[in-house]
């Protein structure tokens, strides 16, 4: 079945960094879309950022562009955020995400809190 396991939050002051990570399993890792959402307390969850399944595209929401990075590895079945000059805003739990035949798959998350 499919998994999705988050892992890589934690508390961080503002400007600071954190590499989020999601180990898949369950399916053909490298020929799906994978991405990343976050769920801030009280707000809707929003996507943050998603990424082809060769790595050639991605895109990023607009809050985002230019501090964080989504990358690949598909030899490890693994999808990262890598996540630079943070800012309070960016306190959520992060969610990793793959859809499969219409149905949407979720992590358990990881909190990431922004301390500023």
């Amino acid at each position: 079945q499919v998994q999705l396991v988050e892992s890589g939050g934690g508390l961080v002051q503002s400007g600071g960094s954190l590499r989020l990570s999601c180990a898949a399993s369950g399916f053909a890792f490298s020929t799906v879309e994978m991405r990343w959402y976050r769920q801030a307390p009280e707000k809707e969850r929003e996507l943050v950022a998603a990424i082809s399944n060769t790595g050639g595209s991605r895109v990023y929401a607009d809050s985002v562009k230019g501090r964080f990075t989504i990358s690949r590895d598909n030899a490890k079945n693994t999808v990262y955020l890598q996540m630079i000059r943070l800012k309070p805003d960016d306190t959520a739990v992060y969610y990793c995400n793959v859809v499969r035949q219409t149905r949407n798959y979720w992590g358990q998350g990881t909190q990431v809190t922004v301390s500023s």
